[in-house]
C-alpha cells in the first residue's frame, strides 16, 4: 500500500469499506466474510485513488492471514456484495475469473472499452504492407499504412520521434482519397490541443494548398469535443448521438483515464478512424486507468496489429546527453545516468552537485539566469507579444514536488521576486498586489466562456 496516499483518500476508502460491510451484514453475510470484505473494499477503493481500476486478491493476502486466493474468493462471493462478471445481480464489487477485484463502475467501463476496441481493431483494407527487403524499415510510413488499413491506430513514441509528422502524412493520404473527410483534433488539455494544432501546421507547410485547406482549423479538449453537460459525467455526444467526423486524432493519449476513454471511443462513429498518439513511458492519467500504456505495451496482445512504436528520435539522438538521460530513465538506471553526468562533459546536460535541503547558490543562479532573456524581452518592448512569449518559452524549471524548499511553490516565489525586482516596472502597483507586468500565469481550470483551458499559459502585460 502506498504510504503517500492523501488522508482524504484514506478516509474515503475507509468510509466506503464501512458502508459495504454494513450493507453485507444487513443482507446476512457471515462474520468471516465481513472481515475479508472490509479489507478488500478498502484496498480496491485505495487502488482507484492510485490510478488502478482493480486489485488482485493476492495483493491483500498479507492483511488477511495469508489466506489463499481461493479462500478469499469464496469469502468475498459469500459476502453478498461481490458478484461475478456474468451475474444478473448488480452489486457494488465485481470479482473476475482472474481473481481481480473491481468497483462495479470501473469493471463496466473496462468491459465497454474492450468491446469497442475489439470492434474497431478490424481491418478496413486487408492489403499487406509493401516493404522491399533491401530498404530500411520506415516506422512512420508503417504507422501511416496501418492507420489507412484500420479504424484504430495506436502510435507510441517519445519526444522527437515524429508522431505529429506521421499524423501529417496520414491526414494527407486520407484527404487525397477523400477530400471531403471530416477530421477532428483533440487532446486531454487545452495546452496539448493548441500544441498539436501548431505543430501540425508546421509539419504540413509543404503540402499542396488544396490539402492544407481541408485540414482542421482548430483543436479541442476532449471535454469540449464531447460537449460537457450539467449532468455529472455526461456529454452531449455518446453512442446514441455520435460525433460528426470521419477521422479523430487524439494527442497525449497517455493522459486518458478509463472513464474519459470510454466516453470518447463510444462517441466516435462506427466507421470512423481513431488515431491515438502518445508516449507509453510518460504522462500517465491522473484518474484511474492508464489505458494508453496498456494498449501500447509490447506484449503481443490482440491489438498488436494496431500498434506502431516510433523509437528513432529526430530531436535527441541516442548519443546526445538528453537522449542518453532519457534512455537511462526509461530502463530504470539512475546510477548509470548519475555516473556519466558527473564525469562526462556534455553540451545538453549539466549536472549541478547540490544535495542540500535548500537550493544552493549555483542552482539558484542557473535558474535565475535562465529567465534573463525573458526579463530583457519584457523590458525592451512589451508590445511585441510574440517575442515575449518566445523568450518565456525558451526556458523552464521542472520540479519533482510541490512543497519543500525545492518545490514548485518555493521556486515560483523565488522567480516572481526576481522578475519583479529586475523589471522594476513603473506600472507595478507594488505592495501586496499579486499582479505586475511580466507575471506569468497558468490556467488550472477550464473556462469555456472565456475560451481558456487547463494548462494554458499567459503573461500579464501593460
Amino acid at each position: 500500500m502506498n504510504a503517500r496516499i492523501a488522508p482524504e483518500m484514506s478516509d474515503l476508502a475507509a468510509g466506503f469499506s464501512a458502508h459495504v460491510v454494513r450493507w453485507a451484514a444487513h443482507r446476512g453475510a457471515a462474520p468471516d466474510a465481513l472481515a475479508v470484505l472490509k479489507v478488500a473494499a478498502q484496498r480496491v477503493s485505495l487502488a482507484t485513488a492510485q490510478g488502478s481500476v482493480c486489485i488482485p486478491l493476492a495483493a491483500m493476502a498479507e492483511q488477511l492471514e495469508n489466506k489463499s486466493a481461493v479462500e478469499l474468493r469464496k469469502a468475498l462471493l459469500a459476502s453478498r456484495i461481490v458478484s461475478e462478471p456474468d451475474s444478473q445481480v448488480m452489486l457494488p464489487l465485481v470479482l473476475d475469473t482472474a481473481n481481480r477485484l473491481y468497483l462495479r463502475r470501473y469493471f463496466d467501463y473496462e468491459r465497454r472499452f474492450a468491446t469497442q476496441l475489439a470492434r474497431r481493431a478490424a481491418s478496413l483494407n486487408q492489403q499487406p504492407l509493401q516493404l522491399r527487403l533491401d530498404e530500411k524499415p520506415d516506422s512512420q510510413r508503417t504507422a501511416v499504412d496501418l492507420a489507412m488499413r484500420r479504424r484504430l491506430a495506436i502510435i507510441s513514441g517519445g519526444p522527437g520521434t515524429g508522431k505529429t509528422t506521421t499524423v501529417a502524412l496520414l491526414l494527407a493520404r486520407i484527404l487525397e482519397e477523400n477530400p471531403q473527410a471530416r477530421i477532428a483534433l483533440a487532446a486531454p488539455t487545452g495546452k496539448a490541443a493548441a500544441r498539436l494544432l501548431d505543430t501540425l501546421r508546421e509539419r504540413t507547410a509543404g503540402l499542396p494548398e488544396k490539402v492544407r485547406a481541408r485540414l482542421p482549423a482548430e483543436a479541442h479538449t476532449i471535454h469540449r469535443l464531447l460537449g460537457v453537460t450539467s449532468g455529472p459525467g455526461r456529454f452531449r455526444h455518446d453512442g446514441a448521438k455520435p460525433l460528426a467526423l470521419d477521422v479523430l486524432v487524439v494527442d497525449e493519449a497517455s493522459m486518458l483515464d478509463l472513464s474519459l476513454a470510454v466516453h470518447l471511443i463510444e462517441a466516435v462513429p462506427e466507421g470512423a478512424r481513431l488515431v491515438l498518439l502518445g508516449d507509453k513511458d510518460q504522462l500517465a492519467a491522473v484518474e484511474a486507468g492508464s489505458i494508453f500504456a496498456e494498449l501500447a505495451a509490447r506484449d503481443g496482445s490482440r491489438l498488436a496489429d494496431c500498434v506502431v512504436w516510433l523509437s528513432e528520435s529526430y530531436r535527441f539522438p541516442p548519443s546526445s546527453g538528453i537522449g542518453r538521460l532519457a534512455a537511462d530513465i526509461n530502463v530504470g538506471e539512475p546510477d548509470r545516468a548519475l555516473g556519466w553526468m558527473t564525469h562526462d562533459a556534455n553540451a545538453s546536460v549539466t549536472w549541478i552537485d547540490d544535495a542540500g535541503g535548500e537550493t544552493g547558490v549555483a542552482t539558484r543562479n542557473c535558474i535565475l539566469q535562465g529567465y534573463d532573456a525573458y526579463v530583457d524581452a519584457v523590458r525592451k518592448d512589451c508590445d511585441d507579444k510574440a517575442a515575449v512569449f518566445r523568450a518565456f518559452d525558451s526556458f523552464r524549471v521542472l520540479c519533482a514536488v510541490r512543497e519543500s524548499p525545492r518545490g514548485v511553490r518555493a521556486l515560483n516565489g523565488l522567480l516572481a521576486r526576481h522578475v519583479r525586482t529586475s523589471l522594476d516596472h513603473p506600472l507595478d502597483p507594488g505592495g501586496r498586489s499579486l499582479w505586475y507586468p511580466g507575471r506569468a500565469v497558468m490556467v488550472v481550470r477550464n473556462d469555456y466562456v472565456l475560451g481558456i483551458f487547463n494548462g494554458d499559459t499567459g503573461i500579464c502585460l501593460p
